[in-house]
């Protein structure tokens, strides 16, 4: 059953899949025409990059540059409701992130999702469930119903925030607060 959303991936489809999170929807990161399809199936403003999934340290370390402090909040914090801001390598092209200096990325905590990233053998864009501006689409029947993807993987996403998004390339700072506190950014940093 996996291998038939690794092939959707594979040829650029868009897979709606719960999360630790909320429900999202990704794509394959290393393919244009791909993020190019999921930008239009959330009708994302093209100056808005998408976050980068990882299934694990080797993958993450292949396109971000990783500082001692930030090794801290990852060995704590991921795989977790959390996406860092990191600087990022060479092999991330323009088209990738809005030609920024700076990635976003999570790493999966689902054993199922890890084995679809690592199958199909490069990380994956993954963004909400929804259209750009609207709310997060909770299930799978809302997703069939309101967004044009290939395939929806079946199940309950963990939560009901979004992960908690840190700035670790400007002093640690939380863009985006969820589960994850500045507070506890600080105590694993030593802000």
């Amino acid at each position: 059953m996996i291998e038939e959303y690794i092939e959707c991936l594979k040829n650029d489809g868009v897979v709606a899949y719960p999360t630790d999170t909320v429900y999202g929807v990704c794509v394959r990161f290393d393919h244009q025409s791909a993020c190019e399809h999921l930008r239009n199936v959330k009708d994302r403003p093209l100056d808005k990059s998408f976050p980068i999934m990882v299934a694990d340290m080797e993958q993450l370390e292949k396109i971000a540059m990783v500082k001692d402090e930030d090794r801290k909040l990852i060995d704590k914090f991921m795989p977790g409701p959390i996406t860092l801001i990191l600087n990022k390598k060479s092999i991330i092209e323009s088209w990738m992130n809005d030609d920024k200096e700076t990635i976003a990325v999570r790493m999966a905590c689902d054993d199922t999702l890890k084995k679809i990233i690592k199958g199909l053998g490069v990380p994956i864009f993954m963004t909400s469930a929804n259209k750009s501006g609207q709310p997060v689409m909770q299930t799978a029947q809302e997703i069939k119903e309101g967004l044009e993807v290939d395939m929806v993987y079946e199940g309950e996403p963990g939560g009901e925030k979004a992960s908690t998004i840190v700035d670790c390339v400007n002093g640690y700072k939380v863009l985006r607060p969820g589960i994850i506190t500045q507070q506890m950014i600080d105590e694993i940093i030593g802000g």
